[in-house]
């Protein structure tokens, strides 16, 4: 039994290094299909297996049905690990962010606003970091100087917005 959670234990650090490091094989197998072999899968996979096997052994299963069903167990958990990161991975429902979405948010001024010409702002998006062109609202001609931060006003195009100084606060 104590083989069998080495072997889980050791497939849970390889799943949990390699979500929060990112894929350790990471081209080393990319002549082998898509995620079938990366090291979320390979972790779950052992995991699986070890704790699987060690379950088993524990219910007093003999090593020739031990195995099996710790292997069985570890097919199992890595296709679900890989059916997981195909899903996390080709996640498409997530639409990028457009001009409209930034109205009401703040930005910060990149380069100048000239009374009546553009310069360039960036706003945050759900976590989107946006560049884009931007001119003053009509009601607020006084140029804008870079670093300052501003209220988005309204979209103007695709890749434009019309912007308004913010209101300090009093001290």
């Amino acid at each position: 039994m104590t083989t069998y959670l080495i072997i889980g234990v050791l497939g849970l650090l390889l799943l949990l290094v390699s979500l929060a490091v990112g894929d350790l094989l990471d081209g080393a197998l990319d002549a082998l299909a898509g995620d079938t072999f990366s090291s979320a899968v390979i972790g779950a996979f052992l995991s699986a297996l070890g704790f699987g096997g060690a379950l088993a052994e524990g219910l007093g299963a003999p090593l020739l049905v031990s195995v099996p069903a710790g292997v069985a167990a570890g097919v199992g958990f890595a296709w679900f690990a890989a059916w997981l990161t195909r899903l996390l991975r080709d996640d498409t429902s997530g639409t990028s962010p457009r001009t409209d979405d930034t109205v009401g948010r703040e930005a910060v001024v990149l380069t100048a606003i000239p009374a009546d010409g553009y310069g360039t702002v960036k706003v945050l998006v759900g976590g989107h970091e946006m560049r884009l062109n931007a001119r003053l609202d009509t009601d607020h001609p006084i140029p804008v100087e870079p670093g300052t931060r501003v209220h988005v006003t309204g979209s103007v195009s695709p890749t434009a917005v019309t912007v308004a100084p913010t209101w300090r606060e009093l001290g």
